[in-house]
Parts: structure tokens; sequence; C-alpha cells
């Protein structure tokens, strides 16, 4: 009787080494199949992935239609690119970067008369007010769409004339065209509106315009008084 028990217990030991063993081959086999899985895969596929599972956890992201839109256009992607732009605006229709990537995937896949009524279109939209047409403004020049980036620059400068950022950013936007003339003429302007910017006052140096930014004067004379009076008392 005394062998039994010795026999159950090898065998019982047996048993737990082999399940043992098992479950170390599984755990080693897990993240070798995962970096199989991405083998291969580029960056820009990696973070096609990403935001497709982020979809899968709410599809009306707006945001997360964009960023794919911007990868499938950077893949030359345009039917999918055009998709997700167009889906993003479906939640969010004033998303100013939206419109002008489906404007220029549009332009890009040939569709130029589509691409120039969506424009027309989004620019019409954003004369609500000279920051809309400001930001739409900003997203066509991001996609390099200069002739729609002037328009929109050019309906925020009249609706708000006598903005001095505005007038900054007309003036920045030459001066990347090499149009130092309409550059100095819009830059100045800005500088005339807020003498505060010693940015534009850099630019307007380097264009060969000499101009002086006014020091700051005090308006709380409190503690210049407080100063006075001790020193009166003394």
């Amino acid at each position: 009787m005394a062998g039994k028990p010795k026999s159950v217990s090898i065998s019982f030991l047996f048993c737990v080494l082999v399940l043992v063993l098992t479950g170390c081959n599984q755990l080693n086999l897990g993240p070798a199949a995962a970096t199989d899985e991405q083998i291969g895969q580029t960056p820009i596929e990696m973070e096609k992935e990403r935001l497709l599972a982020q979809l899968d956890r709410k599809f009306e992201n707006p945001k997360t239609h964009y960023q794919l839109g911007q990868l499938y256009k950077t893949d030359g992607l345009w039917t999918q690119a055009e998709y997700h732009f167009k889906t993003a605006l479906s939640f969010e229709p004033a998303y100013r970067d939206a419109q002008a990537g489906r404007v220029n995937v549009l332009k890009a896949s040939g569709d130029e008369r589509l691409a120039s009524l969506l424009a027309d279109e989004y620019i019409s939209q954003s004369s609500v007010s000279a920051e809309q047409s400001l930001r739409l403004g900003l997203a066509f020049q991001k996609e390099l769409l200069d002739d729609f980036s002037l328009a929109c620059y050019k309906q925020a400068l009249r609706l708000a004339p006598n903005s001095a950022k505005i007038n900054r950013q007309v003036g920045y936007y030459y001066l990347s065209k090499n149009n130092t003339v309409q550059a100095t003429e819009y830059l100045i302007r800005s500088f005339q509106l807020n003498p505060h910017q010693p940015e534009v006052a850099g630019e307007l140096g380097r264009l060969g315009i000499e101009v002086r930014i006014p020091r700051k004067t005090t308006t709380n004379t409190k503690k210049l008084d407080k100063m006075v009076d001790k020193s009166t008392a003394r």
C-alpha cells in the first residue's frame, strides 16, 4: 500500500509538468504571431488600422474620418479619401479642413468641375463671418489650393477690413508667392492697425521698410504712486 501513493504522486506531477510546458509554449506563440501580422506594414498602414479600429468603436467621429482621408490621399487612393472627407462633413458640416481635403482629392482625381463647384459652395458658406472665411482660407492654403485660398482671404477682408490678423495673413500669403509688392502693402496695413507685432515688423524690415514698435505705456500707476508717496513721506 505504501508504493501506490508514490505512483499516483509521480503521475500527478507529470501531468502538472505537461500543463505548465504547454502553457509556456502558448504564451511564447502569442507575441510571435502578433509580430508576424505586422511584418511588411508601413507606418501609414499601421496608422490606418488604428484609426479604423477607432471607427469600429465610434463611427460618427469626424476627426478620425478626416485623418483617414488624409492617409488615403497620401497613398493616392482618391475614392477612399473622398469618402472619408465626405463622411466627416456629414457629422460636422463646417469642418473646414475636411472641406478643403475633399476639394483637393476631387481635383487630383480629375473631377475639377465638381471640385470647383464644391469650393464655391464652401466659400459661400464661410461668408457668415470673417473668422470662418479665414479658417477655410487657411485650410485651402494647407492643401496648396491657392486660388481658393486667396478668394477666402479676400472675402474675410471684405467682412473685416480693419483686422490686423487678416491683413497679416494675406501679407504672408503673398510673401509665400514671392509677391513682395502686395506682401508689403498688406503687412504695412496690418502694422498700422496693430503696431505691437514684432514678427510683422521683422518681415517689413527684411522687405526694406523701416518701422518702429512703440514702447508699452503704463496704464496702472498705483504702484508708481505708492513709491512716490513713500519717497516724499521720508
